[in-house]
């Protein structure tokens, strides 16, 4: 009887699964050595560039980088955060598409890279979100500017508030349109996580801007800055930058089959040489690297025993999922534990860090994720607690 006892109070243990998963990639990875266990994957290109990064979009594991925190003078690539937060004010209805924009006189006035807008005409904010993204104009992220905060200054209030929100931790916005101004810089992998946020946020319409090649506007036809669109038909954006103090930069985007890759490349001598340094990293990153989902946000990985609850268990999985990236080969090799922080008791809530998932290749652990509640489990009626209570305690004896 006592044995019964004892194996009806026993939790159930979790079973080790097998998965495929990845390992979060070096910074610079080296050549391996040919064997079972690894792809050769070659060393990284070094780029004849001041500062660049090269990352997947979707699980954000870094492949290579260089300088990548460095603070540096953006040029237009700051035009991303003036249209990120243009698109982000229509996508909440706070302004519209067809909204007509009055040219003031400042943004007429505004030297550089223009769409050639006039002064005390109307534009809609369609059209000058082109000219900011296509044709770099620096006249129109001024008029933007203006239209969503009253002012540029205003507007870049705006600006910096939304990197923080991001997490850009070495960047600081003066302006709309990158002009040259003191205080005024940006860090590489800053501008990875804002080309994230441009493609996971933006409507696809708006997106979609980004991979035009050309626009018209005051009967002006003006191509995209970005060669790689005509260079490499999976490359769809971003942006390009250049200043005498930044040098010639570009933040690119590619997708071959489900894996898209950023590329930042900073300070490099010429249009035709960022184009080429960028795909010196698009073509190495697709070529020896693979992203995979392996559980969508809020899949059930567990079913748990829970005590004292008005309901007997849990489910339990990954609040954001697993997306890893890892060397082409490797995923078949990985394996996959949970552990649970036993006992599990009432109450819970959704969300509550119940145990841990670890990712291991051979005996190299390569990722950790919390696992986490699915569901709420409310606390149980008395009886029910305190009969609990009396088998926790003999669980407690003989474990």
């Amino acid at each position: 009887m006592l044995k019964k006892l004892i194996s009806t109070l026993l939790i159930t243990s979790v079973a080790a699964l097998t998965l495929t998963a990845q390992a979060q990639t070096p910074a610079r990875p080296t050549l391996n050595a040919p064997s079972a266990a690894a792809p050769i994957v070659p060393t990284a290109p070094e780029l004849a560039a001041t500062s660049y990064l090269l990352i997947d979009a979707n699980s954000g594991a870094v492949l290579v980088e260089h300088n990548a925190d460095t603070p540096l003078p953006p040029a237009s690539l700051t035009k991303m955060m003036t249209s990120y937060i243009v698109s982000q004010e229509i996508k909440r209805g706070q302004i519209g598409e067809n909204d007509p924009v009055l040219v003031s006189e400042k943004a007429w006035r505004m030297g550089g890279s223009k769409m050639f807008i006039r002064v005390g005409t109307e534009v809609s904010v369609i059209d000058l979100l082109r000219g900011v993204i296509i044709q770099s104009g620096n006249d129109a992220s001024i008029a933007l500017a203006e239209h969503v905060a009253g002012s540029e200054d205003a507007f870049a209030d705006l600006m910096n508030a939304q990197a923080q929100r991001l997490g850009m931790t070495n960047t600081h916005f003066v302006n709309a349109t990158g002009w040259p101004a003191e205080d005024h810089y940006a860090s590489a992998r800053d501008l990875a996580i804002l080309a994230q946020a441009i493609i996971r946020d933006d409507p696809k319409s708006h997106y979609a801007i980004y991979g035009e090649k050309e626009f018209v506007w005051n009967e002006i036809r003006q191509p995209n800055r970005n060669l790689m669109l005509w260079r490499d038909s999976t490359v769809d954006g971003l942006k390009t930058g250049h200043t005498d103090e930044a040098g010639f930069c570009l933040v690119a985007s590619a997708k071959r089959d489900d894996m898209r890759l950023i590329s930042v490349v900073m300070g490099t001598t010429s249009e035709a040489a960022r184009a080429a340094e960028t795909q010196k990293l698009l073509t190495w990153g697709f070529r020896f690297f693979e992203t995979k989902t392996f559980y969508q946000p809020g899949q059930v990985l567990a079913d748990e025993r829970v005590w004292k609850g008005a309901q007997s268990s849990v489910q339990l999985g990954l609040q954001d999922g697993l997306m890893l990236t890892l060397p082409k080969g490797q995923a078949d090799k990985l394996e996959a534990s949970l552990s649970l922080n036993k006992p599990l008791i009432a109450p819970i809530q959704v969300g509550d860090v119940l145990g841990e998932v670890e990712v291991k290749l051979g005996e190299e652990v390569v990722h950790k994720a919390p696992l986490v509640a699915l569901t709420a489990v409310e606390e149980g009626g008395l009886f029910g607690r305190l009969w609990d209570s009396i088998r926790l305690f003999f669980y407690g004896l003989f474990d």
